[in-house]
């Protein structure tokens, strides 16, 4: 079934059984209980962005088990409603004697309130429902996450033999790995603080529910990561965090603090130091051009060649070449070769604007956010042939940088498998509906669609011992991060930006590249240049027969002809 038919038929089947009188009822009670304070308990569950979830639906709909109320009633995923009840009984079970769920489900009534707040969909079921609902689910969930707190060498009881089909401690069994994604999904979680109550009913010490949640998640974590190779883990509090999916995200992404500040400090120092050098670097272009003509002029001593050396050597080209760059670019004729030379002999690889707006559109471009079109960055085959080294890191995203001057690319080590791209996928999409400040996760999988064009790109970094991969093949790997570019909104992360920059910076300073960018836009793209140049030939050849019409010109040629004797 597809997402349009699935949604089309919840809500006829929400239409057809609203009751008006119960709703009615509703609204007045919730009118006439005391107003709460809103702040603590703020909106952390919601759906998916509908950009995100027409990419790829899969990624984002659980298809295994349903956890919490936003796909509860799918006939699909009801069926494993008998396991989440055998998962209760068990739990039931494990408590003292004298306390059973009812008892749990009683003190779960102070909470509802709290959590019908954390979810952004208007839950439609009456308080005894939403509540034993959340605890069978957890229940469920409880039992699940055992496996990775048995692996953290914890004593708790074992799967039983009726999930024992769907728990797999190597995690080799499909049904496992289908789980384990749909744990993650960002419209499949519950409140944190359910779980935290129910094993704090459960062992009677709040101190003890938080350091088996810990246990739990951080074996979830080692599983489902893809950054395997982390050497030290943040500490991350289960109290600090709201739902599963959370204390992933927490333990990935490092605390980015004050971002907004430090990116317009440092626009405004490189803005600063721009216009320092603006004055220099402008009357140069003409010396650095001048230079490069000479040096391959002064290999041909012969023929014509002669009089052209003795016409860049006399004094009035002198006096020419020492005026002012801008001077000379506002002359008859050198407009056209102002931009081909300011681009050949610059750092900046872009090609010049209208100058009439270059400046409000430069201090434009650096308060407005980077559009996607901005994220360029060359391939990792490109970069790799332009002397780019690609060297692995133990790290989080946080270890990526690039040395210009050992021309070392830093990449975190990731390892993929079946269970990576939902995972990141639901990371980007909680990143962007929670978090107001910069998208860490959403610009680097942004870095990795940029650099991984095709399979050579996903053989090369898998060589190099970045990507682990565990799927079936490369291209697999290339197809996993270039089906991973959506995004909702954009955002600068000062270090991979400035990791983004400094590649970009190295490479367009290649000499091999620039020429083939200068071929690229100013040659091969541009009519007026080679109108121009056209003409000047044309003016050449016609002095020339000129100049022959008087002179004999067959004894410069001749001259030229013959061969030289040392």
């Amino acid at each position: 079934m597809n997402m349009s038919s699935l949604r089309s038929t919840m809500s006829y089947n929400s239409k057809s059984s609203f009751d008006e009188l119960r709703w009615v009822i509703h609204i007045r009670k919730t009118l006439e209980e005391e107003l709460e304070d809103d702040g603590e308990f703020s909106v952390s569950i919601f759906n998916v962005p509908k950009l995100l979830m027409a990419s790829d639906p899969d990624s984002y709909v659980p298809q295994q088990v349903a956890i919490g109320p936003y796909h509860y009633w799918r006939p699909e995923l009801y069926e494993m409603q008998r396991y989440k009840l055998a998962a209760a009984k068990r739990f039931q079970k494990q408590l003292h004697t004298s306390l059973k769920l009812d008892n749990l489900v009683d003190q779960l009534t102070k909470l509802e309130q709290r959590i019908r707040s954390c979810y952004h969909k208007f839950l439609d079921f009456n308080c005894e429902t939403l509540l034993w609902m959340m605890t069978v689910d957890a229940s469920f969930l409880l039992e699940f996450l055992q496996v990775f707190a048995i692996q953290e060498g914890t004593k708790v009881p074992g799967v039983s033999c009726s999930m024992s089909h769907l728990v797999d401690y190597a995690g080799r069994k499909s049904a496992h790995n289908a789980i384990l994604r749909d744990l993650v999904m960002l419209e499949n979680q519950i409140p944190l603080f359910v779980l935290r109550k129910m094993l704090e009913f459960k062992f009677s010490s709040l101190e003890d529910a938080d350091h088996m949640l810990i246990l739990m998640f951080t074996g979830l974590f080692r599983e489902i990561s893809p950054f395997k190779m982390i050497e030290e883990y943040p500490n991350v509090q289960v109290s600090e965090s709201v739902h599963l999916l959370d204390f992933l995200y927490d333990m990935i992404v490092p605390k980015l603090e004050k971002q907004p500040d430090t990116i317009e400090a440092e626009f405004q120092q490189e803005e600063d130091k721009e216009g320092n050098e603006n004055s220099a670097s402008d009357s140069t272009y003409i010396q650095q051009f001048s230079s490069e003509m000479w040096k391959i002029l002064s290999k041909l001593n012969k023929g014509p060649v002669k009089m052209i050396k003795k016409v860049l050597v006399s004094r009035p080209l002198k006096v020419f070449v020492k005026l002012p760059w801008k001077i000379i670019s506002n002359l008859p004729g050198a407009k056209l070769l102002k931009q081909p030379v300011e681009y050949f002999f610059s750092g900046d690889n872009e090609k010049p604007e209208n100058n009439g707006n270059s400046t409000s559109s430069s201090h434009s471009l650096i308060h407005k956010p980077p559009s996607v079109e901005e994220i360029t960055i060359p391939s990792v085959k490109e970069l790799l042939n332009s002397g780019v080294r690609f060297l692995p890191t133990n790290g989080s995203i946080s270890s990526i940088s690039f040395d210009a001057k050992t021309r070392a690319f830093y990449l975190p080590t990731i390892g993929l498998d079946v269970n990576t791209q939902v995972f990141l996928r639901n990371l980007v999409a909680y990143e962007a509906s929670v978090r107001s400040g910069p998208l860490v996760i959403t610009r680097y999988t942004e870095l990795m669609n940029g650099i991984i064009d095709s399979e050579e790109d996903a053989k090369i970094l898998r060589e190099k011992g970045i990507i682990l991969n565990h799927l079936k093949s490369d291209q697999e790997v290339a197809n996993m991060w270039n089906g991973m570019s959506k995004s909702l909104r954009l955002s600068k992360v000062p270090f991979l930006d400035k990791a983004i920059e400094d590649v970009n910076k190295y490479y367009n300073s290649r000499m091999k590249v620039k020429a083939w960018k200068f071929m690229k836009v100013y040659v091969f793209g541009s009519w007026q240049v080679l109108t121009f140049l056209a003409a000047i030939c044309l003016l050449l050849l016609m002095a020339l027969q000129a100049f022959c019409s008087v002179y004999t010109c067959s004894r410069f040629f001749g001259l030229a002809l013959q061969p030289t004797t040392d």
